[in-house]
């Protein structure tokens, strides 16, 4: 019989399609062995035996080329499970990606946010100091100098606020006349002081006509330059209709 070329150490590695060949040979041998022990002319016993041992040999290249795509489908596999490997990093690595570029975007909307919270809030704060500012210059009184200056324009704007006419060049032509612009003048000689009401302030009031003309709103006291002066123009805008119109003793 020729040489069985399967050692144990290939035997090893044959997988069960493998194994399935070589029982084939195997039976194959076996049968022509017996058949070579049939009676019969010898020539013929020895070529039934030569055309059985053929074969042995295509079975072993058969074998062979059956490891060979063994290899190959291994082979094969293990590209594919690189292949999908790589593929699943890859969709990870795209996965990850996407969710920082996300998270990027929603730190970047929400910072936006805040940013525009605080500037509403500075511009609320702002208008609401301006608003403040405005209303406390509002409820304030305005304040005039204590001089003749001051007092004719807060006269002036007592005027204009109860309806009484006159002009700042038309009260101060009238106050130098009569006091020379002092708020204590007093006239002493003439009918009125006989009578024993003299003329008093920077416009020469006497008594019972700064009661009678007196505005509210001022002081009491004949002497206040701003109470005299308003009385005075209201007395002068009922006789001469306008303090402006006085231009001597009135």
């Amino acid at each position: 019989m020729p040489k069985n070329p399967f050692t144990r150490g290939h035997s090893r590695t044959l997988s069960k399609r493998h194994k399935i060949a070589v029982a084939g040979v195997a039976t194959l041998g076996a049968a022509a062995v017996a058949f070579s022990a049939v009676p019969g002319n010898a020539e013929t016993t020895t070529s039934e035996a030569a055309t059985y041992s053929a074969p042995v040999k295509y079975r072993s290249e058969q074998l062979e080329g059956l490891r060979a795509d063994v290899r190959e489908q291994l082979a094969a596999k293990a590209l594919q499970s690189k292949a999908a490997e790589a593929k699943a990093q890859a969709e990870a690595k795209a996965k990850a990606a996407a969710a920082a570029k996300k998270k990027a975007a929603a730190a970047a909307a929400a910072a936006a946010a805040k940013k525009k919270a605080a500037q509403a809030r500075k511009a609320k704060e702002a208008a609401s100091r301006a608003a403040h500012r405005a209303k406390l210059r509002a409820a304030a009184p305005k304040t005039y100098a204590n001089n003749l200056d001051g007092w004719i324009k807060e006269s002036l704007a007592i005027m204009k606020a109860k309806g009484i006419p006159g002009s700042y060049d038309g009260i101060k032509r009238n106050i130098l006349r009569e006091s020379s612009g002092n708020p204590k003048a007093i006239n002493n000689w003439d009918i009125n002081a006989i009578n024993g009401i003299p003329s008093k302030g920077l416009l020469q009031v006497i008594p019972p006509t700064f009661a009678a003309y007196h505005v509210p709103g001022t002081s009491w006291n004949i002497y206040d330059p701003v109470a005299n002066i308003t009385a005075a123009c209201n007395y002068a805008a009922d006789r001469y209709g306008s303090m402006d119109n006085v231009n001597s003793a009135y």
